[in-house]
């Protein structure tokens, strides 16, 4: 669990990387900044009160956990408080680096004009009010584990729909980045980006797999099930490409691979292989078609974190509503009554997050504003908000 937790802080460099070559280059180090803080942020309160809201009982109903783990107090070096087979700690350890990718994952959505004060402001509230309470309604035995029914292996609705959801109502409160729609923006450093990819493949495997908390024969299916439905994806999506009239890109591929490793997260302890080969598929040529989504509705979602994260998360999501194999996992059986629970679930969860983070936006932009003035835009947010440069060209 150890091994995990460190794969699952290293998706966030990746995710860093993976974003950062694809934004201008003078928004290189705007963009890994913002993913980089999550983890300084959201670590000073996972330790102060997200933790405990999110794992420390029951109140208002199931809605929230009790603060009786605020500042991490009593937490010792056994099991007493959760009874899992691993320590107390290595769990919360666990649990905090999903906490930090989760916010990260909103960065590519808006991307190239959002200050970075208001960032900082915004996955601090958000993380407390919005990724706490869901985690808790999913995972900390909450309503949606409880009362809805709905199952959620490694968190297709905690971190990607959540996400996803955040994602769209930022954008449709920042706008779109000056001159979108009119010039052609394109990605500065894709080797980086593929490079990025590879990171998250990679600390995926400790997302999924570890989300079994034990090395056990369920931890061993979650990670051949996860590896099935990114290699199937990334190859699904360049198809998809080819088939559009397009042409087989690097960014293509990776982006289907991060599609299919998205949309297997909730289902990666419940399916059998099969079903990692059919929710590949899915999420390979979905989430490619979903990419249309921006163009149709006139919204700016700078890299596609709606196409991939929300719409891969929904899918996945549902699939293993009728994909679950109870051989594989005695929690689910797929079939009508799951997959209605699990959309009953997604509805939750989309909703919430979404009205939650388009009023937190709209009250900081009105306090603070949100956007980069149009100047910071023009010249780049690596000078205008940090006074550096990723790349010094030779004068």
């Amino acid at each position: 669990m150890l091994t995990s937790s460190a794969l699952v802080l290293f998706m966030t460099p990746g995710l860093a990387l993976f974003y950062g070559g694809m934004v201008r280059a003078k928004n290189m180090l705007a963009m890994l900044m913002m993913n980089y803080v999550a983890m300084g942020v959201v670590t000073i309160l996972w330790v102060a009160i997200c933790a405990s809201l999110a794992f420390s009982g029951n109140a208002a109903g199931g809605f929230i956990g009790t603060l009786g783990l605020a500042g991490l107090r009593g937490l010792g070096l056994g099991n007493e408080v959760f009874n899992y087979s691993i320590p107390d700690s290595a769990f919360l350890m666990f649990q905090l680096m999903f906490a930090i990718i989760t916010p990260a994952l909103i960065a590519g959505a808006v991307a190239e004009r959002m200050k970075f004060s208001a960032w900082v402001v915004f996955i601090a509230i958000w993380s407390v009010i919005c990724y706490a309470p869901m985690a808790h309604w999913v995972w900390g035995g909450g309503f949606i584990a409880t009362s809805v029914g709905a199952v959620d292996f490694a968190g297709g609705l905690v971190v990607h729909i959540n996400a996803g959801a955040a994602a769209l109502a930022l954008v449709l409160v920042l706008g779109p980045r000056t001159g979108w729609g009119r010039q052609v923006i394109r990605p500065h450093n894709l080797p980086l980006t593929i490079l990025g990819a590879g990171m998250l493949w990679f600390g995926w495997f400790g997302f999924n797999a570890g989300s079994a908390l034990a090395a056990n024969g369920l931890a061993a299916q979650a990670f051949m099930t996860t590896h099935v439905a990114a290699a199937v994806a990334a190859t699904a999506w360049i198809a998809a490409e080819s088939f559009s009239g397009g042409k087989p890109t690097t960014l293509g591929f990776v982006s289907g691979a991060v599609a299919g490793l998205v949309a297997i997260t909730p289902a990666a302890g419940f399916v059998n292989l099969m079903g990692a080969v059919i929710i590949g598929l899915a999420a390979g040529v979905v989430c490619f078609m979903a990419l249309r989504l921006k163009t149709m509705f006139k919204f700016d979602d700078s890299l596609d974190v709606i196409a991939v994260h929300l719409v891969g998360g929904i899918l996945g999501a549902l699939m293993l509503g009728f994909l679950a194999d109870h051989s594989v996992n005695e929690l689910a059986t797929g079939g009508v009554d799951q997959f209605i629970k699990q959309a009953i679930s997604v509805a939750i969860a989309f909703v919430y997050s979404f009205v939650v983070s388009f009023i937190l936006a709209k009250i900081l932009d009105m306090l603070m504003g949100i956007r980069a003035s149009e100047a910071d835009e023009r010249e780049g947010l690596d000078v205008a908000l940090h006074e550096e440069q990723a790349y010094q060209m030779a004068e």
